[in-house]
């Protein structure tokens, strides 16, 4: 048996020990995460401790079925609370002006949800905000929390990072932090189905009623946009 899965296991059913340890356990993985982000104006301790909430998240979260190692399902958690820290309380921010726009789209977004009882369609979120479907794109990206790069799309149970071929390497999955640059170049189509599917986590049937097009139109657009950031990450 692993001992960190039995750790795990047991910090899931509440044992505070197994808490205590699998953390200790893995200081080495913390750390190694942490030191990424030196030199940003936050004290390495405190980047540390960030380091811990994530992991002791990724504890939380973890499921066996995922078929991956435990450190490969932590470290993009570890990383994203850090993340999460210097974007929005540190020196890496978005800026006043587009979080308030972020969330002034989110608050259409629920008005309108309301007011037609089911998940306004591109076009009517658009004429609502007064925005064009590119500026909404990247809004959502935008707002969109980093650690969900990992989020089941609701459908099939798939990650956009497992699509693309994460690997075993903690240093890759770190990298993988490019993939909000591919998704940046997208055109605006293949934005908009990658933000539904992975980043809200919709299904296709949910994606094509919002797109106004058709399910088979959205798997091959969604087939279209993972080749294109594949090939992007691929030559970075």
């Amino acid at each position: 048996m692993n001992p960190t899965l039995d750790l795990v296991r047991a910090a899931q059913l509440g044992d505070e020990t197994a808490y205590e340890r699998v953390v200790l356990d893995n200081t080495g993985l913390i750390w190694s995460v942490a030191r990424r982000f030196f030199g940003r104006g936050v004290d390495p301790d405190d980047l540390y401790q960030l380091g811990c909430m994530g992991f002791l998240k990724a504890v939380q979260g973890y499921d066996y079925s995922f078929g991956t190692q435990f450190s490969t399902y932590a470290v993009p958690k570890i990383a994203g609370e850090i993340r999460r820290f210097l974007r929005d309380d540190g020196p890496i921010k978005i800026s006043r002006g587009t979080k308030e726009r972020v969330l002034t789209l989110k608050r259409a977004r629920e008005t309108l949800r309301q007011e037609l009882g089911r998940e306004p369609v591109l076009s009517e979120l658009s004429a609502h905000c007064q925005m064009t479907p590119e500026e909404i794109a990247s809004l959502d990206l935008a707002g969109a929390p980093t650690e969900s790069l990992q989020r089941e799309n609701g459908e099939d149970g798939g990650t956009l990072e497992g699509i693309l071929g994460a690997g075993g390497m903690e240093d890759e999955i770190i990298e993988r932090v490019a993939l909000r640059e591919s998704i940046d170049r997208l055109p605006e189509r293949e934005r908009m189905v990658v933000l539904l599917r992975f980043f809200r986590g919709l299904t296709q049937e949910k994606a094509a009623r919002i797109l106004g097009v058709s399910q088979v139109q959205i798997s091959r657009i969604e087939r279209r946009a993972v080749t294109m950031m594949r090939e992007k990450m691929e030559h970075a």
